[in-house]
C-alpha cells in the first residue's frame, strides 16, 4: 500500500479567475494555468465547497459548470451581491472581489 505525499497551495498558484455580475448573481470562472492541474481543481473546487467557504456572503445556490476543453470551471452564485449594483450598500456591489476570495482557497497537490 502506497501513500502519496501532498502539499497545500492556494488556488491562485495554479489558476486564475475572472468575475462578473448580473443583478444579485455573481459569476466566477476559474482557469487552470496548466491543463495537468485541471482534474485536481475540478475534484476539489466544488459548488458545495464554495458555498461552505462563504456562508455569510452567498445566500442562494451555487451552480458549477465544467468547461473540460478549456480546463475551466464556471460558478454561478445566487444572491451573492447583497441585492446587486442598484441596491447594495457593499463596497463591491459588482462582485469583482469574488475572484480574489475564491483564488485564496487551498488545494491539495501531489508532492512531486
Amino acid at each position: 500500500m502506497s501513500t502519496q505525499s501532498t502539499r497545500t497551495v492556494r488556488l491562485h498558484e495554479i489558476a486564475h479567475a475572472r468575475a462578473g455580475d448580473k443583478g444579485n448573481t455573481s459569476n466566477i470562472s476559474v482557469w487552470a494555468y496548466d491543463p495537468g492541474d485541471y482534474l485536481l481543481i475540478k475534484e476539489q473546487l466544488t459548488a458545495e465547497r464554495i458555498k461552505a467557504a462563504f456562508p455569510d456572503l452567498i445566500q442562494g445556490d451555487v451552480v458549477r459548470y465544467e468547461l473540460e476543453h478549456l480546463h475551466g470551471l464556471n460558478f454561478v452564485l445566487g444572491e451573492a451581491l447583497e441585492g446587486g449594483v442598484n441596491t447594495s450598500l457593499g463596497l463591491d456591489s459588482h462582485g469583482k472581489s469574488w475572484s480574489f476570495l475564491v483564488l485564496g482557497l487551498e488545494i491539495e497537490l501531489p508532492e512531486n
